[in-house]
């Protein structure tokens, strides 16, 4: 199959997730202002979209504080460089089973919460994508599960689309594509849809290559999409997805270093990401632009 190289990539920088990499790096920001900070910072050297979490100020440790969300929105908005904003809503979805033998009662770190709630700070702040996990899998933790059932997907994806917030749909297999395209047939997404392919997540797809065209192909031809892997598969799924006809991702939510032995800033690894891009012919498309292709609407909160 010939490549069909996309000449106009946007970048989206994963600005800190909600693994346990807050104490690997000084450079994982926690609080509201270090998050909103480090978005801006990510905007001025070339993303376009910002993927925004929120942790606790004090530990580091992930947080759902509608709060937390509104401050970082709000501290983004008001800066003086534009960017499109991306929430995840991907929160309150895990349980931690209590063991092989004794799966029940779950443990300690399980947070299961209704659609509404899971999708309330995205109601709060209004940003122009969110996140939709498209799917349930197991994660590299011994007895955790991120759970996203149909029920859920199709609840969450309709309170989305109802809010005129676009969906771009987390797909860490191809079953989650399948998924993705059964919520556009019944008219809860629409077409043309958002797609992040999310590469070498344990245990979701394996980053090689040949899945990976297996999960471009497996993308309608007129959605939008973009792809992303994890440490030192950050920067080659670069030039991989640009190569393929897509848009990219790099940031710390992924990754930590910039190179072998130093720790990176999500600044540094959008600079690195725009190098390779424009080293391949592409050009970098602005906030504006992105808002155009994916028909976008940048909305104060309520």
């Amino acid at each position: 199959m010939p490549l069909e190289m996309n000449r106009d990539v946007f970048i989206t920088c994963a600005v800190t997730g909600s693994g346990s990499t807050q104490d690997r790096s000084p450079h994982v920001p926690r609080s509201p202002q270090q998050i909103a900070d480090s978005a801006i910072e990510a905007a001025k050297a070339g993303a376009a979209v910002v993927h925004c979490h929120v942790r606790d100020p004090e530990t580091g440790t992930p947080a759902r504080d509608l709060k937390l969300y509104r401050e970082v929105t709000e501290r983004i908005r008001d800066a003086d460089v534009d960017v499109v904003l991306n929430l995840t809503a991907g929160m309150g979805g895990d349980i931690v089973f209590g063991g092989v033998e004794n799966p029940l009662p779950t443990a300690a770190g399980t947070d299961m919460i209704g659609a509404t709630e899971r999708v309330a700070h995205i109601a709060e702040c209004l940003p122009e994508l969110c996140t939709l996990d498209c799917g349930t899998m197991n994660f590299a933790e011994a007895d955790y599960v991120m759970t996203n059932t149909p029920g859920m997907l199709r609840a969450m994806g309709q309170m989305m689309t109802d809010l005129g917030v676009c969906p771009e749909i987390e797909a860490f297999d191809t079953g989650h594509l399948w998924f993705a395209k059964q919520l556009v047939d019944e008219g809860i997404l629409k077409s043309p849809a958002l797609v992040q392919l999310c590469m070498g997540v344990p245990w979701g797809a394996p980053d090689d290559l040949n899945t990976f065209m297996a999960m471009v192909n497996n993308v309608p031809s007129d959605w939008n999409w973009s792809a992303f892997s994890l440490g030192r598969s950050q920067m080659p799924y670069v030039a991989a997805s640009v190569l393929a006809g897509g848009n990219v991702r790099v940031g710390l939510e992924d990754n930590l270093m910039i190179r072998r032995g130093e720790l990176a800033t999500n600044a540094q690894l959008v600079e690195h990401a725009v190098g390779i891009i424009e080293s391949l012919g592409a050009k970098v498309m602005g906030p504006e632009d992105v808002r155009k292709k994916l028909n976008l609407t940048k909305r104060p909160p309520r």
